[in-house]
């Protein structure tokens, strides 16, 4: 059986809205033919995906499961699409991926520039993702911030840029012009040890209590934030991406005795082309 794609992200667009009529409109389609799609595609993969009544619309376990595994296939079609088309010589667009705080206009412009029939676009993506989209074809380069993995990709410094501790506005370091990595060592670490190794390897940290909540799993910098103001941790980021989002409950704190952040232009290392060279070197120049 044959998997239809188009119903594919129909149905996407209807899990994450948990709504028909919103993502019918998202869609720009009618209602019953968005209704007739997922009805079609409930069939053809012989499951039930949604609980629907008159007030709400529900995933099902089943509905779960896809809603988990479709993006990946999607995203799969569509690198699989564009790298097709590339190895035909038909490099129509040119996709620049970036992490929030990281500016990329000056490239980007420079690049169109020299090309003005190439059609440039631009992805944000998360820490999540930001190898992912290169490696599967959704994008042609990415700016990524390391640590990361590296696997599959050729990676180009670009610049570094300090570090800092975001933390409530009422936390007992607000308000200091600077702090050091041990002072942080009684808080909860919203994000993965390694990637503050400095903190990790702190000889006295202050244990979970029996009983405790576990970090919570925030993933985007936007979730991180609200647990931060909430008084369930504290993260550390790159200045830029800090800076990014204005929030009055929270405050930076410079640290001093932590490693800057480092970013690079990524690409995957299958892919050497001309043009991912020529926008590496106008992403150099640009940060230079």
């Amino acid at each position: 059986m044959d998997v239809d794609l188009r119903k594919l992200r129909y149905f996407v667009a209807v899990a994450e809205e948990l709504h028909f009529g919103r993502a019918a409109a998202r869609l720009h389609i009618a209602q019953p033919v968005l209704s007739r799609q997922i009805r079609a595609l409930e069939d053809e993969l012989r499951v039930r995906l949604f609980d629907r009544d008159r007030r709400s619309t529900e995933l099902t376990a089943a509905g779960r499961q896809l809603l988990q595994d479709a993006p990946g296939v999607l995203a799969a079609a569509e690198g699989l699409t564009r790298r097709v088309r590339q190895a035909a010589g038909r490099t129509e667009t040119f996709t620049v991926a970036f992490m929030p705080g990281i500016t990329v206009t000056a490239p980007v412009q420079a690049l169109l520039a020299r090309h003005p029939g190439l059609a440039v676009e631009v992805l944000r993506v998360s820490a999540e993702d930001q190898t992912a989209v290169v490696l599967d074809g959704r994008a042609d380069v990415g700016f990524v911030r390391l640590p990361l993995d590296r696997r599959g990709l050729r990676l180009r410094p670009l610049f570094t840029e300090p570090r800092v501790a975001v933390v409530p506005r009422s936390h007992r370091l607000a308000g200091k012009t600077a702090i050091s990595v041990a002072d942080l060592a009684d808080d909860v670490l919203l994000q993965d040890p390694d990637v503050v190794p400095e903190w990790r390897d702190l000889p006295h940290r202050r244990p979970l209590r029996p009983g405790a909540r576990p970090e919570p799993p925030a993933r985007s910098v936007e979730e991180k934030l609200e647990y931060v103001a909430a008084f369930r941790g504290v993260v550390v980021l790159p200045l830029s991406a800090a800076t990014h989002y204005t929030r009055e409950d929270v405050c930076r704190l410079p640290v001093e005795d932590i490693a800057p952040n480092q970013v690079c232009l990524a690409w995957d290392a299958a892919r050497d082309s001309a043009l991912i060279q020529e926008f590496g070197d106008l992403a150099e120049a640009s940060h230079s």
